[in-house]
């Protein structure tokens, strides 16, 4: 009897464990970042009254008392990049809270200026316009990130004015730009409103510690160390206990917000139905052969290259269903690649005049007998033209059946291959 007993209790204890871990996973997760510390002071100044106020000491503390009326909420789950006087590198911060799978991330900073007439707030996302007028506000959060050997190999080669480097970056952010637009706006409505402060609005800017954050963030600053009344009111518990509460108003605001659009969603939208056909996104059709990860991609993955009366046609990603399909367009030429086009497949549709093969080699030189491709696959055929040499390999009659063909000949350590559309 005490043998089955045992048995329920380790049944039961399985159960408890495995719906609290469902329960754990529904939390709504919150990276809260307290800008600079340790040997990065941030913004400073020294007062007569109030002594050295300095910005890491600052944005601590507001972080410290928004963490602990965040963890009286049982549906969020509060994770710092700091609670002590420590400086982790932006990448830690940023991979923190990819890591994390996070829902919100806050980095908590205060601004300054040359003058001390400029007090107020500020709001800031990720944004698109990166010329270098834009990145004057910026300047501080660039500085930091050659403090380390880590940022500095992370974000040397980061080019502000470059093509490639906003393409990247509006890809990568373009989905989590209108969360973090709104609840920007609840923080500086809370700030005028409710502590009766005089709010600089939302903008965008390009700041490194929001720029690879796979989720909403904002870059709050909340108030300007270089002005001596805002100063004593940063540097005051009061002050510093009226931001976090406004911060804190504002993630109640957006969590409301959020589960509200999710419930509305569930109810007003019905299941998208799939397409009867596969889509692909067709980049370009060039005579130019590209590799996998080769630049004239842009960055993009899921390439499936399909070579077509000489010429490589370059297509991007497949699904059959309407919003990706949409989506995937638009990422395409956001990429850069403007005159992308959605072009329809029928699946395992075989082809009634000809065949697909495998091309496993292009090049000016002709393949020596003791090549790989040659030793591991039987019947390759070779054709010269235009002082070209090409090895082909395999006839079958759909696109999906050379797409298995051709991970078999990837799986023997043959990579670049293309899929070749040959007519009779």
């Amino acid at each position: 009897m005490n043998r089955y007993k045992q048995a329920f209790n380790i049944i039961l204890t399985i159960f408890f464990l495995f719906f609290s871990q469902l329960n754990a996973q529904k939390k709504f997760v919150i990276v809260l970042d307290a800008g600079h510390g340790g040997k990065d002071i941030g913004a400073n100044r020294k007062y007569d009254n109030i002594g050295l106020v300095q910005e890491k000491d600052i944005t601590l503390e507001i972080i410290l008392k928004l963490g602990r009326m965040l963890e009286r909420n049982k549906d969020f789950k509060i994770i710092y990049t700091r609670k002590i006087d420590e400086y982790p590198s932006l990448i830690d911060r940023t991979d923190l809270a990819n890591r994390s799978h996070a829902d919100l991330f806050i980095s908590v900073h205060c601004n300054a200026n040359v003058k001390p007439s400029p007090y107020g707030t500020e709001t800031y996302v990720q944004g698109p316009d990166q010329n270098r007028t834009n990145l004057e506000v910026a300047k501080r959060e660039n500085d930091v990130i050659f403090l380390d050997t880590k940022d500095k190999e992370m974000f040397a080669s980061y080019d502000p004015s470059s093509p490639e480097s906003l393409i990247a970056l509006k890809i990568q952010q373009s989905k989590y730009l209108e969360s973090s637009l709104i609840f920007g706006g609840f923080v500086e409505e809370n700030f005028a409103k409710k502590d009766k402060r005089f709010s600089r609005g939302v903008m965008q800017k390009n700041l490194h510690v929001l720029r690879l954050n796979a989720m909403p963030s904002v870059l709050i600053e909340t108030g300007f160390i270089s002005n001596p009344e805002e100063a004593a009111y940063l540097a005051s518990e009061n002050g510093q206990e009226e931001i976090a509460e406004s911060i804190y108003n504002s993630v109640i605001n957006y969590k409301k917000k959020i589960d509200r659009n999710n419930q509305q969603k569930k109810v007003e939208e019905p299941k998208e139905q799939p397409l009867k056909n596969d889509f692909r996104i067709l980049l370009m059709s060039t005579p130019n052969k590209y590799n996998d990860g080769d630049p004239a991609l842009k960055g993009l993955n899921y390439i499936l290259t399909i070579k077509e009366n000489g010429l490589y046609k370059y297509y991007y990603s497949v699904t059959n269903f309407a919003s990706i399909k949409e989506s995937n367009l638009k990422t395409a030429k956001d990429a850069g690649f403007k005159n992308a086009a959605a072009v329809s497949f029928i699946p395992n549709q075989n082809m009634n005049t000809g065949y697909y093969r495998i091309e496993v080699y292009a090049g000016k030189d002709k393949l020596p007998n003791a090549s790989p491709i040659l030793k591991n696959l039987k019947e390759v055929e070779k054709t010269k033209a235009d002082g070209m040499f090409y090895y082909t390999y395999g006839e079958v009659g759909s696109l999906e059946a050379a797409i298995r063909l051709q991970k078999e000949i990837e799986e023997k350590g043959i990579q670049n291959t293309v899929i070749e559309k040959v007519y009779k």
